[in-house]
């Protein structure tokens, strides 16, 4: 088992009495190390609506005012915190143990060029940090989702943003809002070199001194910055109004300088250099641990801040959850890529100073392994990298791994577009295989909300946000889903489902096999063309082995693998587990197309370490 309750209880029996005070469920689950969870992730407004009397948000007016349009895939669709609670029972049974969601901090509830406008019903277009979107409920509301999680033994992750707010901020010179450079637009001079000197005596950006950034006083060193009157006090807590603590140099183009210092698409990029932003959002994120007792942070944009701020705010933020007798506080960043390149994800751990980020470069080896567009030697080179990521591969355990999420677009939908023409069933099966390779290698497994249900997507963003409730989107409702002859147009939360069944399995399977959410990765069998992928984990404690397999090709294969060799047989845990044992440390392995297996060493042929 991941713990037992006992050994938790123990050890918090050393914590703070508060700690030691706690339920035997909200023990365990403090106890357990991010390694071990098993995470969920949802957008509450498209998950379950509880109570539809807050579907406007108590905002009167149209759409364009309240951002409530139940057709419209781009505003909200009544999903709430009750309606999540109310559907804890589902999320567990699928064998989640920890769940993620969508910001659900208030924000602007429309914005966006006229005729093009949509509402914040994703969560990252924030205006009050310290409350909850009434969209979503209260913060009673909140209270209540998070005890209701701890009382079940779930830890509860919040996504949370220090890049940017809601587009509040606006320019006097008008036009597209081009980025403007530091070189061209530098903080002593007043829109540009040629203009009049501004913010004496203050040293740049680099100087991190209190001293320093007070003499920076006028933010008209690029553009012309503005608060429209109506919206002079929206954001919250209130030193966020004043635009001295933004960067205000236009929108980011995505590369070099403009990465940190650019509006992401008009979002008022938050000056995250400056002590008072510092100081100000670890006292904001801070009082969401004080006042809820929450498990961990998924942090939004984490690559467009700039480094100096994490090494700050991440320390923090783990203090204070200790001090509130939160041991294994899990943060993980988004360094958002779709190439599989683990340097880049690294380099954040390190520099970064984040403890963790989503294993975005496994995302990609996953969908164009599992889709039949690259080798399987993709998957081994890709763990041979676990010693790049700051503690090396033990590091690696702990960072959360997918295949599709509300950014990107759905598993099965990158399936599709990489198998023109593909059959419903062969669909079935190649996403099966991707959901065993997410619940069985190294990392911490993240299931996007409705991947269990057989929702494809027809896209990114938008369209990869359908509502779990029976949805009232035509281009929702329109989709062929796997698995099943439903559509978005009924409520899916069926525990019949074929892929929530097989997640669920997987996932007992994980708990169970400590090698799985703990042990070590050895590749065993790739190649630079679909087919095999074996690869064993070494349970830490026991040494026990456990071969996974999976073939990415549309012909059975049969090989011959290496193994331990104290590991004469070998038990299924999942899969079809096929195998031979030749001889002390040769293992036969066959798999039909894109099966997987998941087999044990027999424990009394395994010696203890």
């Amino acid at each position: 088992m991941i713990r037992t309750l006992g050994l938790a209880l123990a050890a918090l029996s050393l914590s703070a009495p508060l700690a030691a005070q706690e339920s035997p469920a909200k023990a365990e689950l403090r106890a357990r190390t991010p390694n071990e969870e098993i995470v969920y992730f949802v957008l509450p407004d498209r998950f379950e609506n509880g109570d539809p009397k807050n579907d406007t948000g108590g905002i009167k007016g149209d759409r364009l005012k309240h951002g409530f349009d139940p057709v419209h895939k781009g505003f909200y669709h009544g999903g709430d915190l009750k309606g999540l609670t109310s559907r804890l029972d589902y999320i567990q049974g699928l064998g989640a143990t920890a769940i993620w969601f969508a910001p659900i901090f208030k924000n602007k509830p429309v914005q966006g060029p006229k005729g093009d406008e949509s509402a914040g019903y994703h969560g990252y277009w924030v205006t009050d940090f310290t409350q909850v979107d009434p969209h979503f409920g209260t913060n009673e509301d909140f209270k209540a989702f998070v005890d209701a999680a701890h009382a079940r033994g779930m830890k509860v992750y919040m996504d949370i943003i220090a890049n940017h707010t809601a587009d509040v901020i606006q320019y006097r010179e008008g036009g597209d809002y081009a980025y403007r450079g530091k070189a061209d637009y530098p903080y002593s001079r007043r829109g540009g070199v040629g203009g009049a000197p501004i913010n004496p005596g203050f040293n740049g950006d680099a100087d991190a001194s209190p001293e320093n950034w007070a003499k920076l006083t006028d933010p008209t060193w690029a553009y012309t910055p503005f608060v429209p009157k109506e919206e002079a006090n929206v954001k919250v807590p209130a030193w966020l109004n004043d635009p001295i603590y933004y960067h205000n140099r236009g929108n980011t183009n995505w590369v070099g300088e403009s990465a940190v210092f650019g509006d992401f698409v008009g979002l008022d990029d938050i000056a995250t250099e400056h002590p008072r932003v510092i100081s100000g959002m670890i006292e904001i994120y801070g009082s969401w641990i004080e006042r809820f007792g929450i498990d961990g942070f998924r942090i939004d944009t984490a690559k467009h801040v700039n480094p100096e701020f994490w090494r700050a705010f991440v320390p923090a933020m783990e203090r204070i959850a200790r001090d509130k007798g939160i041991p294994n506080f899990h943060i993980f960043g988004e360094v958002a890529t779709q190439d599989v390149d683990p340097a880049l994800l690294a380099r954040w751990t390190r520099m970064g100073g984040l403890t963790s980020n989503l294993d975005m470069a496994f995302a990609s080896a996953v969908v164009q392994t599992t889709s039949g567009k690259l080798g399987t030697a993709v998957l081994a080179r890709l763990f041979e990298d676990d010693l790049l990521y700051q503690g090396g591969e033990k590091g690696a355990l702990n960072l959360p791994t997918f295949l599709g999420n509300h950014d990107f677009g759905r598993f099965a939908m990158f399936v599709k577009q990489f198998n023109p023409g593909i059959s419903q069933d062969e669909l079935l099966a190649r996403v099966m295989l991707g959901n065993a390779m997410l619940l069985t290698l190294r990392g911490v497994p993240v299931i996007y909300y409705g991947d269990e249900q057989g929702f494809v997507s027809d896209g990114n963003d938008q369209l990869a946000r359908e509502d779990m409730f029976p949805s009232k989107v035509a281009v929702y409702n329109d989709n062929d889903l796997i698995g099943t002859d439903a559509t978005t147009a009924q409520a899916n939360f069926d525990r019949n489902h074929p892929l929530y069944r097989q997640i669920a399995t997987l996932a007992e399977v994980r708990k169970a096999t400590p090698a799985l959410y703990a042990g070590a990765t050895i590749s065993r069998a790739f190649s630079d063309k679909p087919g095999l992928y074996a690869v064993s984990r070494i349970d830490p404690e026991t040494a026990q082995e456990v071969v996974l397999a999976f073939n990415t090709s549309n012909q059975p294969v049969t090989q011959r693998i290496g193994t331990e060799p104290r590991s004469l047989t070998f038990k299924p845990l999942a899969g079809q587990c096929a195998l031979t044992a030749d001889a002390p440390g040769s293992l036969t392995i066959t798999l039909p197309p894109f099966g997987y297996a998941v087999c044990a060493a027999q424990e009394s042929n395994v010696s203890s370490k």
